[in-house]
């Protein structure tokens, strides 16, 4: 049943002119239609461990200078951390976060959320991988078994399991990765979208715009299409992030658009600290952040 609303027409009149008073008052003048402010991010900067080159240096040293650098956090695979206590100590003397780890493997999920939980982190990357030897639906059923399997722990522990897009011939569509985490149906369970990796494929900012809140996290790269049609596909990833072909300021604002907060990692060659901190900026300027 439909509601309607009576309106005093002498009230309205009164509270109008009002309300006209105290904005001349004032001096503020209140174009008509006059655009929103683009929203602003709400985004914290990771890298991938592997990113740093100066591996050398005491682990509590590097996260400062990943710090210096202006990085709020970083995101190991499991095989790197040899000592999680020492990954904790250099975490809370530094300040660096370790949001999250990769490199779990589906059947090692259980033990990486439990390894990120005692990091202090609140993602485990999963990569639903194929075998072309393998009819396709079985990978389909196989995999979101698995992950199936260890939602109930990563619920338990308070970590996600977030699936990433990449170069596996499968899910290469956001409709597929929507359906496939979607079948799983568990809360504790999204994605960890790659802006670059799907360029291959689509557009990055198409992605967004069907998987919304199911991104948990992003992976950032650039990806150069008419780099990668001269050179060879990999060669696409070569061009510094900023200079490619990612619609930057389309990203950001389906990212605006479906209101996300939380972690973006940047996943590029390595680098010393002088081109860390290069990269860092260009995050600042492709997410909107500066």
């Amino acid at each position: 049943m439909k509601s309607h609303h009576i309106i005093n027409p002498a009230l309205s009149r009164r509270s109008f002119l009002s309300a006209a008073a105290s904005v001349a008052a004032t001096g503020i003048l209140l174009p008509c239609n006059a655009p929103a402010a683009p929203a602003k991010l709400r985004i914290r900067k990771s890298l991938k461990w592997g990113m740093v080159k100066s591996q050398s240096l005491p682990l509590v040293e590097a996260f400062r200078k990943l710090k210096t650098c202006g990085f709020d956090g970083v995101e190991p695979t499991c095989s790197q951390v040899k000592n999680a206590d020492e990954w904790v100590a250099a975490s809370k003397e530094s300040g660096l976060v370790i949001d999250g780890v990769t490199g779990a493997g589906e059947r090692g999920i259980e033990a990486a959320l439990d390894l990120c939980k005692k990091l202090g982190g609140d993602s485990v990357l999963v990569t639903a991988r194929t075998d072309p030897k393998k009819p396709y639906w079985d990978t389909w059923r196989e995999t979101q078994a698995i992950i199936k399997a260890a939602a109930p722990h990563a619920e338990q522990v308070r970590v996600k399991i977030l699936i990433e897009n990449v170069w596996a011939s499968f899910l290469i569509s956001p409709l597929d990765m929507m359906r496939y985490v979607d079948e799983i149906g568990h809360p504790w369970v999204g994605v960890h979208y790659d802006v670059g990796n799907v360029m291959r494929w689509g557009v990055s900012e198409h992605w967004i715009q069907v998987l919304g809140k199911r991104i948990g996290k992003l992976d950032i790269k650039e990806y150069n299409l008419p780099v990668a049609m001269k050179e060879g596909m990999i060669a696409g990833f070569k061009s510094p992030l900023g200079e490619g072909s990612i619609n930057w300021a389309g990203v950001r604002e389906e990212l605006a658009k479906i209101e996300f907060s939380g972690w973006a990692a940047a996943e590029v060659a390595a680098g010393d600290w002088d081109n860390l901190a290069d990269l860092a900026k260009r995050m600042d300027k492709v997410l909107g952040l500066a």
